[in-house]
């Protein structure tokens, strides 16, 4: 067992790296529709997949998210997030491999089946029960809400990326009916139902060791750090070194 420390852009890098080499992402860009939804985590899946397939010409992370939350010092809304669509560019949706540039998911909802994927990042995660949730700042449930019509409806696959980071304390049905309830102010909270995919799957996927978080914390550009605890034979052990030796200096996420 050995202990490595992960930023949270370190840990958005790992993420987007394991997401690339997801057999439901394999198997949609052979043939299905890919729906990687705006937000920052998301952005880094999409340069990997991107990069993958020979296609990262002319993306760029710098504006792929609808909201954000940014430091008190900075201007947000009442909400303590920002929502800026200036610069936007859309969503990434690949059909068949294809990056069809410009389109977001309210063009191709209405057209995703089986078999096809969406991918969207979330705000709180449960590790306990491995669930995550997503706050909620559009009054008509915003990209979610399109998400879940074609989740619930017709058995697209829903992956939600989320970093480590995000973990919290408490029953995300219970923190979900407080922030939803009338009278409350600030962003809603909906508890998703998708495949959570954190730091711990990523390095599994990609290496077959095992992690677990034994700590957290740190200063100078470490804030929201994970420590980690990586467990396995000695090539994977050898393969999870050179992984996260490979993202350990991601550079922070500077809007």
């Amino acid at each position: 067992m050995r202990s490595f420390v992960l930023s949270p852009a370190a840990g958005k890098r790992l993420i987007g790296r394991g997401m690339a080499s997801h057999p439901a992402i394999e198997a949609a860009l052979e043939s299905g529709t890919i729906v990687i939804i705006a937000g920052t985590t998301n952005g880094y899946v999409a340069e990997e997949i991107l990069e993958k397939t020979g296609q990262f010409e002319g993306f760029s992370r710098d504006r792929f998210f609808r909201g954000i939350t940014l430091p008190p010092w900075l201007p947000t809304n009442e909400d303590g997030m920002i929502y800026d669509m200036s610069g936007f560019t859309g969503d990434v949706v690949l059909v068949d491999g294809i990056w069809h540039k410009g389109k977001t998911i309210l063009n191709v909802v209405d057209r995703l089946k089986e078999g096809d994927v969406i991918v969207k990042g979330a705000n709180a995660l449960d590790l306990w029960t491995k669930r995550a949730a997503v706050l909620i700042g559009h009054p008509k449930g915003g990209t979610v809400g399109l998400a879940l019509q074609a989740v619930v409806g017709r058995r697209v696959r829903l992956i939600l990326p989320v970093g480590l980071e995000k973990r919290v304390y408490g029953d995300l049905d219970d923190l979900a009916a407080r922030l939803n309830e009338p009278g409350a102010e600030g962003p809603r909270l909906l508890p998703v139902p998708g495949e959570v995919f954190t730091e711990f799957e990523a390095i599994e996927l990609l290496t077959g060791a095992k992690a677990e978080l034994v700590a957290a914390g740190g200063v100078s550009g470490a804030e929201g750090s994970v420590w980690l605890a990586v467990d396995g034979g000695v090539e994977e052990m050898a393969a999870a070194e050179e992984l996260l030796a490979a993202v350990a200096a991601e550079p922070g996420f500077v809007v």
